[in-house]
């Protein structure tokens, strides 16, 4: 049989990042607020998060940039919310927003998730955040957590 390595959900003693922005703040505080519950549940202390606030989903990759490179934190979420509007705008953030994270996420030494929400309609995108549909921040967080166990484990000695 083969070997299965994967990551668990505790969360002691992590030192966690949340980068949000502050657009649509209705929402993305929701998506705050349900990453940093599901830390707390699985063990950080709520002292051991820290917030970044972004202008918005646009600058998420600037200051996710940075929150990398001080190396501060074991796991870093980023939540925000993108909705559609008249014109193209959406596109060109949403697009920006999830590439730049991405492409930083790749070589980050902590995981980084993705908790930003695109929706056609603000209704959705409360959905989104705790309404109807779970809570996104709260997904992210768990996979960060879930992330960095795994990154442990595959750069532990083999045994």
């Amino acid at each position: 049989m083969p070997a299965i390595v994967e990551g668990d959900m505790l969360a002691g003693g992590l030192a966690p990042a949340i980068v949000a922005s502050r657009f649509n703040g209705l929402i993305v505080d929701a998506l705050i607020s349900g990453a940093a519950e599901a830390f707390t549940r699985a063990g950080t202390r709520d002292d051991d998060i820290t917030v970044y606030r972004a202008p918005g989903s646009f600058e998420l990759p600037q200051v996710l940039r940075r929150v990398v490179d001080s190396r501060r934190h074991d796991a870093i979420v980023c939540v925000g919310a993108v909705i559609r509007g008249a014109t193209p705008h959406f596109d060109y953030v949403a697009g920006a927003a999830a590439q730049g994270i991405a492409r930083i996420a790749e070589t980050a030494p902590a995981p980084v998730t993705f908790g930003v929400i695109t929706a056609d309609t603000i209704e959705q995108a409360f959905e989104r955040a705790g309404t109807k549909a779970g809570n996104k921040g709260f997904e992210a967080a768990m996979a960060a957590i879930e992330m960095v166990s795994l990154y442990r484990a595959v750069e532990a000695p083999k045994q």
